[in-house]
């Protein structure tokens, strides 16, 4: 049994809940989400909670009873609250700018790195060393979070690069004389 799967996914008033057609759509203050739902679990919708189960005794149904409960729930999250990552970077010389629809990074290379911000994403930078990533889509902000940091990872030794708020870098001792 799912211990996350049992636990019906409430819905706040000014969001509204519909299944049409195999897919999930909820509609909230900060827009709206849909999910495809699978085969393998029931999804029912009882005025103002979502109940998730699985549709058969299969392992496979099984397999995907928690997850599909926490997606349903990412999605209401979404569109009531948002999602939101934080990215510090360290280094001298390093630097972010939101410019339009381009973040402009300086990360120590020949060149500056122009990310482009995909559709549904928003990026702020409130000072030169801190990009904030906030979207309604729970998996595309933490894609764009992580392929911002891909650029430079923090390095163990002087532990420049980007980071997530809060993260911990294992940082190594240097070369002895």
């Amino acid at each position: 049994m799912s211990r996350i799967g049992k636990k019906p996914v409430t819905i706040p008033s000014g969001v509204t809940a519909d299944i049409a057609n195999g897919v999930l759509s909820v509609k909230g203050p900060k827009g709206s989400l849909s999910l495809t739902m699978r085969d393998e679990i029931s999804y029912t919708l009882d005025g103002d909670t979502i109940t998730v189960k699985p549709a058969n005794a299969t392992k496979a149904a099984r397999a995907f009873w928690g997850m599909q409960r926490t997606l349903v729930d990412n999605l209401v999250t979404g569109v009531t609250q948002g999602y939101t990552k934080v990215l510090e970077i360290t280094g001298v010389g390093y630097r972010a700018n939101s410019q339009g629809k381009n973040l402009k990074l300086q990360l120590g290379y020949s060149h500056d790195v122009d990310f482009a911000i995909p559709e549904g994403i928003e990026i702020k930078t409130p000072d030169n060393t801190t990009v904030e990533i906030s979207g309604i889509d729970k998996q595309k902000v933490g894609q764009v979070a992580a392929e911002i940091r891909r650029w430079r990872k923090p390095e163990p030794y002087k532990g420049k690069g980007i980071k997530y708020r809060g993260e911990f870098v294992f940082r190594k001792e240097g070369k002895k004389k």
